[in-house]
């Protein structure tokens, strides 16, 4: 007898035909004779609907009335997931996350977990229950329902699956795995059959939407190993784990992320200390900043570009513009622009990854604005416009066509 979690985000539980078709492979994996965590997201559109009503009330909600509602929606697709397994004679029981144990910090629409207490969990399975999870909720120090954040329900089935050493952690999503590219817009992208954690955490961190970085981060502290896998074909998946048995591809995958805005701070004092009161100060906003470059200094000056998410724009204009460091520097945004990546370990070991990455943008008239590198990832900014296309080229260019 295995312990195996499994995840359901909201495309698998969008409607009765869905929810039916999921409470048929959680039926087959405990008829297999397995003890079954099941962790559920909100059904389809719901979280953004939710979202939509609130702006109707107050469009300035208090971000602890915003977590009370928006932790509605997966009440309600534990709920019928539980309805539809009775219905098919399973015993099955579900648990809003502070029932499940979940404690976290009072960062109320970002929360971070703290710990995952399954007792309640350990009872029911005990019961020989199926137990259905709310996943993306806990509870605060102060008796609040909080929310983790867009795709927080992966974090809270690797927080689960670390906490009880659950055998496997299987993530289902609307896409059979992991593929090299957006297989809904690169036709020949390929389905991986491994991948390595950081490899994962960089893709999921830079646009690639079958992972949410964060529960992939979970996965590598606590060697929990993921299987990502379709809830529509029952079909093998791609495997997320500390070392694969392949031996290491250039290129694991290639992303877009739209979700950008470019910063310039023209003119700022060519002095020490200016970069760091800068960041410093969208730091303490919590304002994450990517991509960096800094000019030379001349005539006593230099420009500071930097990348933040576009939903952070708005408020680091703000911290730059209300903290009055740079004298007469001249602020500049462009949320026009999009990142393009390539990830792979194996980059380390092969030399010319930036020039094929460079000559295939080259060979479509895409034009890089910036450049940011790791051991296992180059990363650039683009046009958004270009953006389709650029990944296009550059997974052919990596991926040539069979």
């Amino acid at each position: 007898m295995a312990l195996i979690v499994q995840k359901f985000g909201g495309s698998s539980v969008a409607n009765a035909e869905r929810v039916m078709n999921v409470a048929g492979i959680v039926a087959d994996t405990y008829k297999a004779g397995n003890d079954v965590v099941v962790v559920v997201s909100a059904q389809g559109d719901t979280t953004d609907d939710l979202i939509e009503k609130a702006k109707e009330i107050n469009p300035n909600a208090p971000r602890r009335e915003m977590d009370m509602l928006l932790a509605a929606g997966e009440q309600i697709s534990i709920s019928l997931l539980a309805m539809a397994l009775i219905k098919m004679g399973l015993p099955a029981i579900s648990l809003l996350g502070w029932q499940a144990g979940f404690h976290t910090n009072s960062s109320y629409g970002s929360a971070r977990i703290k710990s995952v207490k399954a007792d309640r969990i350990k009872m029911e399975l005990d019961r020989k229950n199926i137990v259905i999870v709310a996943g993306f909720q806990g509870l605060c120090k102060y008796d609040d329902v909080t929310t983790l954040g867009r795709g927080g329900s992966d974090t809270s089935a690797v927080a689960i699956a670390a906490a009880m050493h659950a055998d496997r952690c299987q993530i289902f999503t609307d896409v059979e795995g992991v593929y090299t590219a957006d297989p809904r817009k690169v036709p020949n992208a390929k389905k991986l059959k491994e991948i390595t954690y950081d490899e994962m955490l960089e893709l999921a961190t830079l646009g690639a939407q079958v992972l949410n970085n964060r529960s992939v981060e979970m996965a590598k502290k606590y060697n929990v190993e993921l299987e990502v896998l379709s809830s529509l074909n029952r079909v093998p998946g791609t495997i997320v784990k500390e070392v694969t048995n392949m031996e290491k591809m250039l290129v694991r995958g290639v992303t877009k992320d739209t979700d950008v805005a470019r910063i310039s701070v023209i003119g700022v004092p060519d002095v020490p200390g200016v970069a760091y009161k800068l960041f410093g100060k969208l730091a303490a906003k919590n304002i994450n900043v990517d991509i960096i470059l800094q000019s030379v200094g001349r005539d006593g000056t230099k420009d500071i570009t930097f990348t933040v998410a576009r939903s952070n724009a708005d408020e680091a204009l703000e911290v730059i513009n209300s903290c009055n460091l740079f004298g007469g520097s001249n602020v500049v945004c462009d949320t026009s622009v999009a990142k393009l990546s390539v990830v792979g370990a194996g980059m380390e070991t092969h030399p010319g990854t930036a020039s094929t990455m460079f000559e295939a943008l080259f060979d479509v008239g895409v034009n890089i604005q910036m450049i940011s590198t790791s051991e296992i990832k180059i990363s650039v900014l683009i046009d958004e416009n270009d953006a389709d296309r650029a990944v296009s080229a550059v997974h052919k260019a990596f991926f040539p066509e069979d």
